[in-house]
């Protein structure tokens, strides 16, 4: 106390005497409990992928009702947190780096809290991931995909992509090891015009093939029913179907060429697709470390989440992606059939002949 009171005596005559002001700098106190509060607009999106709108006003009230039902004993974790914990574990792909980031939370809560939220938001996807389902709304998309490069009719351009994971181990661990000789899971994707995923299919090992799975598919079966209508895209990993064109190896002539570079230009959308969409959530990029049936789960949330990030328009800078020429490797071509193939030269007879 003494030594207090000699500071504070020190302070008042110098203050008497030299006139000279002692001032604090203000300190800013900031709640690192709350992201919201803690982190700028600039810091929180490069964090969470999301402006603290579209979590606030969206997100959260997507999973309150779903986390309402959870037994609140003990000290649960709240839906903003959840939900915040989940999109950081998106745009790191590392449960330490979450627990790190909102501290205070077990490694154990974390996977929890992540297998949880991303369940909540996959299950959305019936709402936010489909194909045109009237005949205006086809119509809309065929003109949009018509001013990319002037192919009529598209409805959708169709590819997959690898997304890496550990190995699964046991019986089943050699069905995920694709051609690079890497543990993945073979993701089906269709894109529309304006790179929104319409369609999706988290679940085939990474050794199996682009056809096989758009053979297995529901979306196939759509086609092949009259429930859709227009041409999908494909690259040459698909076959050249009635509904489903894909370019020629070969072309011949300037008809054959000109289709081939609008086939491209307009299928390059998908491509952009996943670069965008892997850059927006670096866990489908760097891989996820989670078990197989979470892994699935996690896929079709960051689809949900890309979408509404543009449907808020949200979504980060494009990536640029080269456009793919025809060449894929001889053993990896599939065929299609006659019907398809005579669909295809009534197309570039029709349209692409000048």
């Amino acid at each position: 106390m003494e030594n207090l009171y000699n500071i504070v005596r020190l302070n008042a005559e110098i203050d008497e005497n030299d006139d000279i002001n002692l001032r604090m700098p203000k300190r800013y106190i900031r709640d690192m409990q709350n992201p919201v509060q803690f982190y700028n607009d600039f810091e929180f999106k490069r964090r969470y992928r999301f402006s603290k709108n579209v979590v606030m006003e969206h997100l959260i009230k997507l999973v309150e009702p779903e986390l309402l039902k959870v037994n609140q004993r003990g000290l649960p974790v709240s839906p903003l947190i959840a939900v915040l914990c989940t999109l950081r574990f998106y745009a790191s792909g590392s449960f330490q780096l979450t627990c790190g980031d909102l501290g205070g939370i077990s490694q154990s809560t974390v996977s929890r809290i992540v297998k949880q939220i991303s369940t909540i938001f996959a299950a959305q996807s019936r709402n936010s991931i489909k194909m045109p389902t009237t005949h205006a709304e086809e119509q809309h998309i065929y003109e949009q995909f018509y001013q990319i490069a002037h192919f009529p009719e598209v409805v959708g351009c169709i590819d997959c992509t690898h997304i890496p994971i550990k190995n699964p181990g046991g019986l089943v661990a050699e069905l995920y090891r694709n051609r690079k000789r890497t543990f993945s899971i073979n993701v089906q994707v269709v894109a529309g015009p304006s790179m929104k995923i319409m369609d999706i299919v988290a679940r085939w090992p990474g050794r199996e093939h682009d056809s096989m799975i758009f053979n297995n598919s529901s979306l196939k079966a759509r086609f092949e029913a009259g429930h859709l209508h227009g041409y999908l895209l494909g690259d040459s990993g698909y076959p050249c179907l009635p509904y489903l064109m894909t370019p020629l190896l070969h072309p011949e002539n300037d008809s054959e060429i000109l289709y081939n570079s609008s086939q491209i230009r307009t299928r390059n959308v998908v491509e952009r697709l996943f670069g965008v969409w892997k850059r927006r959530f670096p866990c489908l990029a760097k891989g996820l470390g989670t078990k197989l049936e979470t892994t699935c789960v996690i896929v079709v949330a960051c689809a949900v989440l890309y979408n509404i990030g543009i449907d808020f328009g949200e979504n980060l800078d494009e990536v640029l992606v080269e456009e793919r020429d025809a060449n894929i490797p001889e053993n990896l071509q599939v065929r299609g059939n006659a019907q398809g193939y005579g669909v295809r030269r009534a197309l570039i007879a029709r349209h692409f002949t000048e």
